[in-house]
């Protein structure tokens, strides 16, 4: 089946969200009297969202009741910053142009909630350019459950076999999988040091935005190949 469609992850795959996230970060622990956490070991836990920043910038914290109250106020803070420094990442916008001319429907699915992926999209000046965008309160299951890739697919009117998932974590690339996607793990994301990209059974490994597309027109040849086969 050809390639009809791109679904993407949005932190660390569309997005260079880390400069605001770890700022947010930054203002929870100065709140708390905590040293900040290096940037290079927040920047990592992105993709884990703020559960993830939240445990590695407070490794003693195990209440469950505490971290929601941390997670909350994390938020709160968000909110008001959602797309200070944040940034489309360099050299993805000449492939979702590509996309548009060649009229190739793409879209996010994301665990953000939809109260910042919309803000952010909109401050980003891309939030009319997206087929679908399924957040991560859309649906009782998040990924690495492939409902919300399965929506998307639905909202696209496409079989899921058709569209390829981008993300930068273990989580979507099982979620893409489950779904019958092809997937490409973006290793520019946020992957922590003891992640490996190979390992996660991606189709294709990427370590560069630039190279997505080449890698696009890879995935377009095989599949291709195997329809006239």
């Amino acid at each position: 089946m050809t390639i009809q469609a791109i679904l993407w992850d949005l932190d660390g795959t569309l997005v260079d969200t880390a400069p605001d996230l770890c700022a947010v970060l930054t203002t929870l622990l100065k709140r708390r009297n905590v040293p900040p956490l290096p940037y290079a070991l927040a920047r990592n836990e992105v993709s884990n969202g703020a559960i993830g920043m939240l445990r590695a910038a407070f490794p003693g914290t195990t209440d469950a009741d505490e971290l929601e109250r941390l997670r909350l106020e994390f938020l709160d803070i968000y909110l008001e910053k959602v797309c200070v420094y944040s940034r489309i990442f360099s050299g993805l916008e000449i492939f979702l142009s590509k996309l548009d001319e060649s009229r190739i429907p793409w879209g996010i699915v994301t665990n953000k909630p939809h109260a910042m992926t919309v803000p952010l999209l909109k401050a980003l000046a891309i939030d009319d350019r997206p087929a679908c965008v399924i957040s991560g309160d859309r649906l009782a299951q998040r990924k690495p459950h492939p409902a919300p890739l399965l929506l998307a697919a639905e909202e696209l009117s496409l079989a899921p076999a058709s569209c390829v998932y981008i993300g930068d974590a273990p989580r979507d690339i099982e979620a893409g999988r489950a779904a019958g996607m092809t997937t490409i793990a973006a290793a520019y994301g946020y992957i922590p040091m003891r992640d490996d990209p190979y390992g996660w059974g991606a189709d294709v490994v990427v370590h560069r935005p630039l190279g997505l597309w080449d890698a696009y027109r890879s995935l377009e040849t095989i599949t291709g190949a195997r329809r006239h086969a």
